[in-house]
C-alpha cells in the first residue's frame, strides 16, 4: 500500500469517527449478523420530469466505510438513529474504492 493511499484510510476513518459529521449505525447484511457502523449521512434532492411535471424529490443517502461494510448489495438494512432503512439500488464506491454510498427509502 503506497503512502497516499494509507492517508486516504487515514483521513476516512477520522471522518467517519468524528462525531459531528458520523453516526452510529446497524447494517443488516441478508443472512450475515447485524454489524455496528459509522455513516455520513446526505440527502441529495432531484428533480425529474414527469410528463409536462417536474416532481421534486429527496433520497436519503448515507456513506459507509467500505472496511466496515465490503458488499452490500440492494435489500440489505441500515438502522441509523432509530428509524430503519432498506438499501435500494445498486450501491456507488467513491474513486479510491473506500467508501460507499447507499441509495435507501424507509423500511
Amino acid at each position: 500500500m503506497c503512502a497516499m493511499t494509507n492517508a486516504f484510510y487515514v483521513a476516512m476513518d477520522h471522518l467517519f469517527a468524528d462525531p459531528i459529521l458520523a453516526r452510529a449505525a446497524v447494517y443488516r447484511a441478508q443472512g450475515n449478523d447485524p454489524v455496528a457502523v459509522r455513516v455520513i449521512a446526505r440527502r441529495a434532492d432531484q428533480v425529474m420530469d414527469f410528463g409536462d411535471t417536474r416532481v421534486h424529490t429527496g433520497n436519503s443517502l448515507f456513506d459507509v466505510l467500505v472496511s466496515q461494510v465490503p458488499e452490500p448489495i440492494a435489500g440489505d438494512i441500515l438502522e441509523v438513529d432509530g428509524e430503519t432503512f432498506v438499501v435500494q439500488g445498486e450501491p456507488m464506491r467513491d474513486q479510491e474504492r473506500l467508501v460507499w454510498t447507499l441509495d435507501v427509502r424507509p423500511f
